[in-house]
């Protein structure tokens, strides 16, 4: 795992300097001399899974290069979400590879997963937080673990992430006395204080009012200028895939029917794809940041 002062260097440049600034500020934090050992951070080849007799995915095959922010795309029951859990090692693939970081992690042992999920965090739906511990115990506790941190240090670096997040007003409170879209944020506060070196997004704006799904979007696009990490966002929301996405992944019945940037999925002529697109029709007002 990286210096912690990453994270503090990442929120300095954004309230400093922008997206040019968190740019120089990440990559002093990182250390450029080291070389990527791929290009790609995460790459899927012919991936199938399949739960009895229905084939969830059919030879799915996908990259995202570090730095970007892919978004998985599709309707219900396609296979998103349990691309993500192939991912973190939650379900096994039938066939094909998965790379993460340049490593091949298909028949990874659930102890080598480990190390996996300590570079690569993942965003639940339902927040997944401590009930027990306040919003800010929540965030603290990745930061808890780590050499060196003094209390001082670990309240610096929550008080900075709780700001960016706008849950500072709560830090006090439990995760029960929160909205749901207030448990997100939490949620991806402790995520960026473990300071992986991706981060999976699920379903980030599924049951929220369309206003609050808004915000959600602006605080995931916050984040994305200030760390510039490798992301994958599963999600149905045009709205939020036009906000973040850099490269689009779609998925129909099983298989990648789209893969590329926004701009063509957003001009493709394919009948499917452009249906889909019009619920952007719907609610044009949530494409205007907040």
């Amino acid at each position: 795992m990286k210096d912690l002062n990453d994270i503090s260097l990442g929120v300095a440049a954004m309230e400093t300097g922008g997206a040019r600034g968190a740019a120089a500020a990440d990559a002093s934090a990182r250390g450029d001399s080291a070389e990527p050992r791929a290009e790609n951070f995460f790459e899927f080849r012919d991936v199938c899974k399949s739960f009895d007799d229905n084939a969830v995915l059919k030879d799915v095959s996908f990259s995202v290069k570090r730095g970007e922010t892919c978004v998985i795309m599709g309707r219900s029951g396609v296979g998103k979400s349990v691309s993500l859990k192939h991912i973190m090692g939650f379900m096994r693939a039938d066939s094909g590879r998965i790379f993460v970081d340049g490593q091949d992690v298909t028949d990874f042992s659930e102890q080598q997963f480990e190390e996996v999920r300590r570079k690569v965090t993942m965003v639940f739906q339902s927040g997944a937080l401590f009930d027990s511990l306040t919003v800010a115990e929540n965030i603290a506790f990745p930061l808890e673990k780590q050499p060196g941190l003094e209390n001082e240090d670990i309240d610096a670096y929550v008080a900075k992430l709780a700001k960016m997040l706008e849950v500072e007003e709560v830090l006090d409170k439990l995760p029960s006395e929160l909205s749901t879209g207030m448990k997100r944020a939490v949620a991806m506060a402790r995520a960026f204080a473990q300071n992986p070196d991706a981060i999976l997004f699920d379903e980030p704006t599924t049951m929220v009012d369309p206003i609050m799904a808004g915000h959600m979007g602006d605080l995931i696009l916050r984040l994305k200028d200030a760390f510039h990490r490798t992301s994958i966002v599963v999600t149905h929301d045009t709205h939020l895939a036009k906000k973040l996405a850099d490269t689009v992944v779609f998925l129909q019945d099983g298989r990648v029917a789209f893969f590329g940037p926004w701009n063509n999925f957003e001009n493709s002529k394919d009948p499917f794809l452009h249906n889909f697109r019009m619920q952007d029709a719907l609610i044009p007002a949530l494409d205007v940041t907040l």
